[in-house]
């Protein structure tokens, strides 16, 4: 069978068709929207993986303009991540800035040619329970990330691993600057409590319906309007606009981004080459991979949930997955970080009105636009802010009612479950990955070889018959050993006969065991006979030639 490419269709092609200026009007109302949006995020998830706040913004920048403008959903936003925080983290502490550089371009590579050769959706075949905790255990280690920032610690180098930045954390806990804890309080309620504030009834929001039902004046009516601008300022602006505006002007001693990392250019990017060679490339093997794995189950996930919420065409999952290689490919070059669709932003951009990538395109322009032209103002912007903004993120990132439902599940799903959360915490992501695949590969194949039954329905001196269910595979062949115990211990000449209606599947595993059986009933002068064969053993028994060497019935 010739081996068939995945097409180069970016959805942005297909959007265009017909496209109206009132469409025109949404996207760009959404960009703008989740622009705004994206700024303090991308500078969070940055200073929290160990970079300066312009590596996040400028990723989402030039990484979230590809990925609309060449990828396979119609509203999906990318940029840097909070899943990537903690592998960026323990990759610049282990090889340095240029080989994350590095690692990222291999990972678009890798991630480019699952596209094109149209794995994306082996995505899928990732079990849920292995993503719900690592998904987890990234959040409670972004949680702890941010203790340093959110308590306001002086320390100059926080290690990756969890238990020692436990001890790092706890031996500094007398020195909590407590106007930096003020602070990152402030804005953690403020993001739980801002969208409860403007939560809607049918025309108005709860805040102002009685006032509008009981004055019914100009002025509630005012009011009303004037709550429902407001409502649609996303909570991390409101955060960061009022809290800057609280410590700068108040004088709280608290670290800021310009006391850190000296402000954030204004101006573009330069385009730098880092350091290549291929024994590099080589001792990258185990981060590049992550990344690539961790992007292509964030990215297409993310691109699911949007077609889920916006009603629009189901996305591409090979084109999403070549736009996300060209992006992690392109973005290191400009002092980027990893890239991957972005939950939070997307839902944003939905709910905001988006029908196209348009609105992907907009939203990077403005962030542009933003850093162009208001990154002076940046460098007041205290730290504890933004990681109260990370801890509301992590919290949202986590499916924390998971763990109260493992009672309803199975002990294979709360193995696999609480295994990957445990390892993600306790030693990193790469191990839990690698470790939740393969025991999810032999908990299956437990579980498959558990299903195959070999049931014995008749046997007198001459003869004996057994009915084989489910599948004949690597996994069950030790349950034709009583067929084989039978043709061992009974008379010369017994006729062995398999009823195998219900067999679904064989492998050549199984056509071994078969193949022994029948040598053990030939040399006893015996005949196996099978019946009722169904399309998939017959096929794999005749091209091995083991149907010409017995009878069926």
């Amino acid at each position: 069978m010739p081996l068939t490419l995945a097409p180069f269709r970016p959805r942005l092609l297909e959007a265009l068709k017909g496209y109206s200026r009132e469409r025109f009007f949404k996207d760009a109302g959404a960009g703008l929207t989740v622009g705004i949006v994206a700024l303090p995020l991308a500078m969070a998830f940055a200073i929290a993986s160990g970079l300066k706040p312009e590596a996040g913004i400028w990723t989402a920048i030039i990484a979230g303009a590809i990925v609309s403008a060449l990828g396979g959903s119609a509203v999906q936003i990318a940029g840097p991540a909070g899943a990537f925080i903690v592998i960026v983290y323990g990759i610049l502490e282990r090889y340095g800035l240029a080989n994350l550089l590095i690692s990222t371009a291999c990972a678009g590579v890798l991630l480019y040619l699952l596209g094109l050769f149209k794995l994306g959706t082996l995505v899928r075949y990732v079990p849920v329970s292995i993503v719900v905790g690592f998904t987890n255990g990234i959040a409670v280690l972004i949680a702890l990330s941010q203790v340093k920032d959110f308590l306001g610690l002086r320390i100059d180098k926080m290690p990756a691993d969890f238990f020692s930045q436990l001890v790092v954390i706890s031996g500094h806990l007398s020195a909590t600057n407590l106007y930096a804890l003020g602070l990152a309080l402030g804005c953690l309620a403020g993001l739980f409590l801002w969208p409860r504030l403007f939560k809607r009834e049918p025309d108005q929001t709860r805040l102002t319906a009685r006032l509008v039902r009981a004055l019914e004046s100009f002025e509630a009516l005012q009011l009303h309007r004037t709550v429902q601008v407001v409502s649609r300022v996303p909570g991390p602006i409101v955060a960061l606009v009022t809290l800057t505006a609280l410590a700068y002007f108040a004088g709280f001693p608290v670290e800021t981004i310009g006391s850190r990392f000296g402000g954030i250019p204004q101006s573009l990017p330069r385009l730098a080459l880092p350091d290549f060679s291929w024994d590099t490339v080589r001792q990258l093997f185990a981060p590049t991979l992550t990344i690539a794995l961790l992007g292509a189950i964030e990215s297409l996930l993310c691109a699911r949930v949007a077609d889920q919420i916006s009603g629009l065409p189901r996305h591409d999952p090979n084109q999403e997955l070549m736009a996300q290689g060209l992006a992690n490919f392109i973005v290191p070059f400009f002092g980027g970080m990893p890239a991957t669709g972005t939950i939070a932003r997307t839902v944003t951009n939905v709910r905001a009105g988006a029908t196209s990538p348009i609105s992907g395109l907009v939203h990077a322009l403005t962030l542009a636009v933003i850093v162009l032209v208001a990154a002076p103002l940046a460098v007041h912007v205290p730290l504890a802010v933004l990681a109260g903004i990370l801890m509301h993120v992590a919290w949202n990132m986590g499916e924390w009612r998971e763990f109260g439902r493992l009672r309803h599940y199975s002990h294979h799903y709360t193995l696999l479950m609480l295994g990957t959360f445990f390892l993600t915490v306790v030693f990193d992501l790469t191990v839990a990955l690698q470790v939740g695949l393969i025991l999810a590969c032999v908990l299956f194949v437990r579980r498959m070889s558990s299903l195959f039954q070999v049931v014995e329905t008749a046997r007198d001196s001459e003869s004996a018959s057994f009915q084989l269910y489910g599948s004949l595979f690597f996994g069950a062949v030790a349950k034709i050993d009583p067929i084989l115990a039978v043709v061992e211990s009974a008379p010369q000449g017994l006729v062995i006969r398999l009823d195998v209606h219900a067999l679904q599947s064989l492998d050549r595993s199984g056509l071994d065991v078969l193949e022994q059986l029948h040598k053990a009933v030939v040399l006893r002068g015996g005949r196996l006979v099978l019946a009722g064969l169904n399309a998939q053993p017959r096929e794999t028994m005749t091209r091995a030639g083991f149907l010409a060497k017995v009878e069926t019935a």
